[in-house]
């Protein structure tokens, strides 16, 4: 059972605010703060609080979920790198790079993706074709000097990424592992309950045979998505091609009719080939004896990416409306009395039976007003909001109103058998969105 400690809200950390930011303009940076999810320590660094960290930690365990299930072996990587390994791939030039040196001078870098230490460790540990297929992937913070940090967790400079890799013996090995992450990430998506496009994307800096990124739509987002009959790709990617023509307003891709929409990246994939493995010396001994180089593949998503898509794609104006698989609390209790009154004891009560039957729930015993508690528990957007008061006990039923689309619920017994409620409200959290 899930640990339950401190969610009584006089115990917990969740500063909500009336207003966003001066400088908001992305709903979800607008939102993520008023909730009291994040606080921003300086220009895009920012700080996830309890109940924040909660809904990027549920990310975080689908997406282990999901690579662990297509054999991924998960490991940790050091932040602090030696500048020579970004040196001999040719990438120590990136501007988003944060270099710096040792008290002894030595030169390191602060990494903002991982292929060059994972590829150090590939070239020290893999000798034969027997150490093949292999996929091994992390969490770790990654830094980025990023000129332009904006939009709240969207873009800052310093975020938590998982990024996988994959090691083959050739092309058609890593297709294979390219596809195996093709269907890990469609599942991860599906999961999280976000509307997404899997599009052709640029290579970019990380180079390679081919990309794909997982985008996801709303007004936010600062790439573009061309769509048509069959067709998804970045439009950068659709520019780029000698078919790509306006036609007026409208985009054109030879015959095809092409809408475009704003999106948030929220992962992508790479075929690396041999990128990195022939610059930093990875190779195997084929069953001949043959040395060759290792065949790779990268793969990195965003958990807060996901979390701040997941605010933009289903907020309305009164706050937060998660997804049941990412929201904080799968219930939000508010009690209506003061303590010491008969409707308080039956919320406390309440409170206990929940606990005890193993449901994540957020209980507002604060001393404020009902109007208060109401707009903090739509601020936060858990899918199931319970409220216990004086109606409650003349009625025997406590309240239900579910989040999306505020629309009540059905009553559930007060008082009665702990487990005929549980039961009720189990069913009732399996048919929220």
């Amino acid at each position: 059972m899930p640990s339950q400690a401190m969610t009584r809200l006089t115990e917990y950390l969740l500063p909500t605010e009336k207003q966003a930011p001066a400088d908001a303009e992305a709903i979800s940076h607008k939102l993520m703060v008023r909730a009291g999810l994040v606080r921003q320590m300086g220009t895009g660094i920012w700080t996830w609080l309890p109940a924040g960290w909660k809904v990027h930690q549920r990310v975080v365990a689908i997406v282990r979920e999901e690579i662990d299930a297509i054999g991924g072996r998960e490991m940790l990587m050091p932040v602090l790198q030696p500048a020579e390994l970004w040196r001999k791939t040719n990438r120590l030039g990136i501007e988003e790079l944060f270099k710096l040196q040792d008290r002894k001078g030595s030169d390191l870098v602060l990494a903002l993706t991982h292929e060059e230490a994972v590829t150090f460790h590939a070239a020290q540990t893999i000798n034969s074709y027997r150490d093949l297929p292999l996929i091994l992937y992390h969490f770790q913070v990654k830094e980025r000097d990023e000129a332009r940090p904006r939009a709240g967790v969207l873009r800052t400079r310093e975020f938590v990424m998982k990024d996988s890799y994959s090691f083959d013996r050739d092309q058609g090995g890593l297709e294979e592992r390219y596809a195996l992450h093709v269907g890990a990430y469609d599942q991860i998506m599906q999961r999280t309950g976000l509307r997404f496009y899997r599009v052709e994307s640029d290579v970019g800096v990380m180079g390679g045979h081919g990309a794909h990124e997982y985008m996801a739509p709303c007004p936010a987002g600062e790439d573009e998505v061309a769509l048509g009959d069959g067709y998804a790709a970045n439009m950068e990617v659709v520019k780029e091609s000698p078919d790509y023509y306006k036609d007026g307003e409208t985009h054109m891709l030879g015959e095809k009719q092409l809408t475009v929409e704003p999106a948030i990246e929220i992962g992508n994939i790479f075929k690396l080939g041999t990128r990195y493995s022939e610059p930093l010396g990875a190779t195997y001994l084929d069953e001949h004896g043959a040395e060759l180089p290792i065949w790779m593949g990268s793969y990195g998503i965003g958990p807060a990416r996901i979390v701040a898509a997941a605010v933009e794609q289903f907020a309305d104006e009164h706050g937060i409306s998660w997804p049941k698989a990412l929201a904080p609390f799968a219930v939000h209790l508010v009690a209506v009395g003061r303590p010491g009154t008969p409707e308080r004891a039956a919320a406390d009560t309440l409170y206990a039976t929940l606990l005890a039957g193993g449901v994540e729930v957020l209980y507002d015993d604060r001393e404020a007003g009902p109007g208060e508690k109401f707009a903090d528990a739509e601020l936060l957007g858990c899918p199931v909001r319970l409220t216990v008061g004086r109606r409650s006990l003349e009625s025997g039923e406590i309240e239900v109103q579910l989040r999306r689309g505020r629309v009540a619920g059905p009553s559930l017994p007060l008082g009665g058998e702990p487990a005929e409620l549980l039961r009720a409200l189990d069913e009732l959290c399996h048919s929220t969105p």
